[in-house]
């Protein structure tokens, strides 16, 4: 009798401490959930910001994968000390998250993130022969962010291409090529990133009915495109203030794009010049769920940009000038980036799971309002969950690339 009181005893004693346990667990996994999507809030600001200034800088398609932008400036920081170091982790946002005794924070919640994203990304630092990288630099940025650190020959532009091309082509799956236009024979280092989208959609469209339609590129400018059409229950907004409409289409890995439809007498650069993270976060809480009919162009994007251009107006400069600490990354005195390079690939077109369900209501009846993006938008890729922005772009004429 006494055993059994006693072994009834060891048993809730056990059980407890289990669900001691588990509490514990759950509580610090909450902590670090709640940690990832203030990175992501954060993070925004930088991501709408770059997109911003780059679309200023013409009026054509926009593509960037703001993704890759902050990883590859996540691992600069990593080798980089001092004024650098505190200027790039400014600069994406993320700097008021660092922690005294916990060196590693900022590259563990980013790596996170991009666990939970699934994209399809090639992040590499690329420097002379001469130049020899510091072994804990690159075993830390590979464990974090999958980056890897090579030596090519920029005296020899062709040679160096070919070397940065066929890393970025296996790390892509042959998704990315021709990363690099031309290359400066006196660079000590360039930053490449490379991404690639392509719309797997949770509500896919019908091929069969995808038909040619006008697309209005501008008042002089009218263009035949491949219209995509399907009919179902969609998370749609309007934002009344910037006068654009705003769809959310389910992707595959919990991502999601907003498509931002601008009204007919609002220019597309007006939304450009708008978007902020919170304007970004407000149009996610304005989604209502309708039944739609939607019509939207495919598209397939392929963009090169040189950030060297646009990152100093956000105020990251350091990493380009005489006075860069990258220390941590090499030993060699002077090291200093010549470029970080971005090559983007969106494609956008109706592929997904089962076509079959997807048409099923196409012809409800009534038939649902119709909403046709047939003029310049602009989409915004994110993960639902944390609104961690992915790529943002801009597609003004479908028919080009």
């Amino acid at each position: 009798m006494l055993v059994n009181v006693f072994h009834q005893r060891i048993m809730k004693i056990g059980i407890f401490s289990l669900l001691v346990r588990a509490s514990l667990l759950a509580v610090s996994v909450l902590g670090q959930f709640t940690d990832v999507v203030e990175l992501a809030n954060k993070n925004a600001d930088f991501a709408t910001r770059l997109y911003s200034k780059i679309a200023s800088s013409n009026d054509d398609n926009v593509a960037i994968s703001t993704l890759g932008t902050t990883l590859a400036l996540a691992t600069l920081a990593a080798g980089a000390s001092g004024a650098t170091r505190t200027e790039l982790l400014e600069g994406i946002g993320v700097a008021s998250m660092e922690k005294d005794g916990e060196p590693e924070r900022i590259q563990t919640l980013l790596n996170q993130l991009t666990e939970m994203t699934a994209q399809i990304q090639a992040t590499g630092l690329f420097m002379k022969q001469d130049i020899k990288a510091d072994d804990g630099f690159s075993n830390q940025v590979k464990k974090f962010y999958n980056a890897d650190v090579q030596n090519v020959n920029f005296a020899n532009g062709q040679q160096a291409k070919g070397s940065i091309d066929d890393y970025v082509r296996g790390r892509t799956g042959d998704k990315v090529k021709d990363v690099v236009e031309n290359i400066d024979p006196q660079s000590m280092a360039m930053f490449i990133s490379a991404s690639f989208f392509t719309g797997w959609w949770l509500q896919p469209f019908n091929v069969t009915f995808t038909q040619e339609e006008r697309f209005y590129v501008n008042k002089y400018k009218i263009v035949q495109v491949p219209m995509m059409l399907h009919s179902g229950k969609y998370y749609l907004a309007y934002d009344p203030t910037l006068m654009v409409g705003i769809l959310k289409l389910p992707c595959g890995e919990g991502n999601a794009m907003l498509v931002l439809l601008p009204d007919e007498d609002v220019h597309y650069t007006y939304i450009d010049e708008s978007m902020t993270g919170e304007v970004f976060r407000g149009w996610v809480e304005k989604l209502k769920k309708t039944k739609l009919e939607i019509q939207l162009p495919r598209f397939s994007l392929k963009q090169y940009n040189s950030l060297s251009k646009s990152l100093p107006s956000l105020g990251i400069k350091e990493i380009f000038g005489n006075t860069a600490d990258l220390s941590g990354i090499s030993s060699n005195e002077g090291l200093k980036l010549s470029e970080v390079v971005q090559k983007v690939n969106v494609e956008v077109d109706e592929t997904g799971g089962s076509v079959a369900d997807a048409s099923s209501n196409l012809f409800m009846t009534p038939l649902p309002p119709r909403l046709t993006f047939n003029r310049p938008f602009i989409f915004v890729v994110y993960h639902e969950v944390t609104q961690f922005i992915l790529y943002i772009g801009r597609v003004v004429d479908p028919t080009k690339n």
